[in-house]
């Protein structure tokens, strides 16, 4: 029987699957309680009354004077992002040199194995499939990468939860690189027999993919102990407020860092495709990747793993159905008040536990809004897929205008790794110094905020890349041709060093975007959907790879100017539609965090419910 005055929300999760209380779990019997908003939070009843000092919940005069600070990050989540920098060095060590593998054919006096001779302007090369097949078969392996995490979620929402849905799909990631490596075998390449093993590699990685990325960003979120706010004292003296919001913020900070370390780790990748060949390419990524079963192995005991709790999608759709039947379809579309309509107290007071089957309402009120939330971010989050083909979806035309330049022996693909360079360098910065200035001046620079200045900044570097191609354009050899261009040098005399800031500022603009929608998404969403809600977030990635699949055709000379151009105008108008229709969402994060506090885990063997309790 669970200790009387202990709560386990939807936020905390102290049980994991096997039942077992998660690390350094002290009943009241055990210690003193403590509310769980400090910084070495517990979980205690929120009702419980508490002295007037650290640990105790701030006033309203607090809350305006006092400056928001982030909480204690647990060792737990430290040692997922360990996991999480070994599964992005695999999956960009990799990707990273898939283009070149697949566009360009094997160099004339290469060492077979895809490398150029040394001194040359040469690019590595194997399949010569040229740009618009590298540019399709790149784009529906990022499709699939960033769709199966939906998959990965549900499964570990439902079935696994969300650690062994990591174990299951590091044990996939092992098996992808063996086959990646064999169809980079300088024999099998140049017996024409390297297509098939890479396909069926590439699929393999992705699926490893779905079941890992889904799960990462989660369940490191899910070691935060700090669920409400509360006052305590720094050693200078200062009193100040621990806030949920910005502990969640510097956690999947610091995922993100490690995401981008990981991504870095492609600059291995990009000389050994140069220098050697495709085999190294590969292999190096997967010797990396074997360090994950080892830390996975260590941290299983010293992590909060929630059990899975079911699916809400039959709950969810039982919540449209209601809304539908007495609002019409155009009802539930308009949301609004309309919501009203499938919060059980509603339907009781208009009959309808009379009228239907006992428990066909398996839902309360605070479901019904945590529904009305998570669909008001989703709503946010497909404009995200106009920022991912700006951030991303044009690396095969970068690539390509990269290979276009002069290298002086540097690999057209080495410059991609300034994107992680520069967030490796730039997310301490905003940890550490700018966002604790921001907030101790008072500037609240809000969820909204910094995602309608993180697509101004994208739109700029939108801008650069079409005057970067349109000075290739006019000093090429090849003039409107340069892509295969074969006259003199082959490439423009601009040194390829341009194209920095078109990594760098998409970059600075990702840590305004995406790190802010995975907290969006992990706040805004109930428990048992943070893993799907999570995984909609990246297949916004996803439907940005199918939009630039359809119109990668177009990507050839001399059309190479217009997809900058392009974004840059859709970006600006996504700003301004953003802050249009979105800016209130900042207005509701504190009651979020709020209620996501008081969401209790019903049906875990050993805790009771309050009806159970009184």
């Amino acid at each position: 029987m669970a200790t009387q005055g202990v709560i386990v929300d939807y936020e905390t999760g102290g049980v994991d699957v096997k039942g077992v209380v998660g690390p350094d779990f002290k009943t009241p019997a055990e210690e003193k309680p403590r509310i769980s908003g400090s910084l070495d939070a517990g979980v205690t009843d929120q009702n419980q009354t508490l002295e007037d000092g650290d640990g105790r919940l701030p006033t309203d005069e607090e809350k305006e004077t006092l400056r928001l600070v982030a909480g204690k990050i647990p060792w737990g989540a430290y040692l997922i992002c360990l996991v999480e920098f070994a599964e992005r060095a695999s999956y960009y060590g990799c990707n990273n040199v898939f283009a070149n593998y697949i566009q360009r054919p094997l160099p004339a006096g290469g060492n077979g194995a895809g490398a150029p001779p040394r001194g040359t302007q040469q690019t590595a090369g194997a399949l010569g499939m040229g740009l618009v097949g590298a540019t399709g078969i790149t784009k529906t392996f990022s499709f699939l990468a960033y769709t199966l995490p939906i998959l990965g979620g549900i499964m570990a929402d439902t079935k696994w939860g969300r650690f062994k849905t990591i174990c299951i799909g590091t044990v996939i990631g092992v098996v992808a690189h063996i086959i990646l490596v064999v169809s980079a075998i300088p024999s099998v390449i140049q017996a024409g027999h390297a297509i098939a093993p890479f396909i069926i590699g590439m699929l393999t990685l992705a699926l490893s993919t779905g079941f890992v990325k889904s799960c990462i960003a989660p369940i490191i979120a899910d070691q935060s102990t700090v669920k409400v706010q509360s006052v305590t004292t720094l050693p200078s003296g200062e009193k100040v407020i621990v806030d949920p919001g910005s502990t969640i913020q510097s956690m999947l900070l610091v995922y993100y860092w490690a995401v981008n370390v990981g991504a870095f780790f492609a600059i291995a990748t990009t000389y050994s495709e140069k220098r050697i060949g495709f085999w190294l390419a590969y292999l190096t990524p997967g010797i990396l990747y074997m360090f994950m079963p080892v830390v996975l192995l260590y941290s299983y005991k010293r992590l909060i793993r929630l059990p899975p709790q079911g699916s809400v999608v039959v709950d969810t759709l039982k919540v449209f159905r209601v809304i539908s039947s007495r609002a019409g379809f155009l009802g539930m579309l308009k949301g609004g008040d309309n919501w009203n309509l499938a919060k059980p107290s509603n339907i009781e007071a208009n009959g309808g536990f009379k009228t239907n089957k006992p428990g066909w309402v398996n839902w309360d009120d605070d479901f019904v809004e945590e529904v009305k939330r998570t669909i008001g971010a989703c709503k946010l989050f497909l404009f995200l897929p106009i920022f991912s083909i700006a951030d991303d979806g044009l690396s095969t035309i970068m690539n390509n205008q990269g290979a276009s330049l002069t290298t002086n022996g540097a690999p057209n693909d080495l410059l991609t790794n300034f994107n992680s360079l520069t967030i490796i360098f730039a997310v301490p910065l905003m940890n550490f110094v700018v966002y604790p200035w921001l907030r101790k001046m008072g500037i609240n620079f809000s969820p909204v905020r910094r995602i309608v200045f993180g697509f101004l900044v994208a739109a700029v570097a939108m801008v650069l890349g079409a005057i970067v191609q349109w000075r290739i354009y006019k000093t090429s050899p090849c003039g409107y041709h340069a892509s295969e261009c074969d006259i003199g040098t082959g490439v423009s005399p601009i040194s390829i060093w341009v194209q920095i800031p078109l990594y760098s500022l998409p970059a600075l603009a990702e840590i305004f975007v995406n790190v802010t929608s995975y907290e969006i998404a992990y706040t805004r969403a109930p428990q048992r959907m943070k893993g799907v809600i999570f995984a909609i977030v990246l297949f916004m990635s996803a439907i940005s790879y199918a939009i630039t699949l359809a119109i990668s055709p177009s990507f050839v000379d001399p059309n190479l100017i217009w997809p900058f151009v392009g974004l840059a105008g859709g970006l600006v108008i996504c700003a301004i539609l953003i802050w249009i229709f979105f800016r209130k969402m900042d207005e509701e994060e504190a009651a979020v965090l709020a209620i996501g506090s008081t969401r209790k885990i019903e049906g875990i063997r050993g805790l009771k419910s309050d009806s159970e309790k009184s």
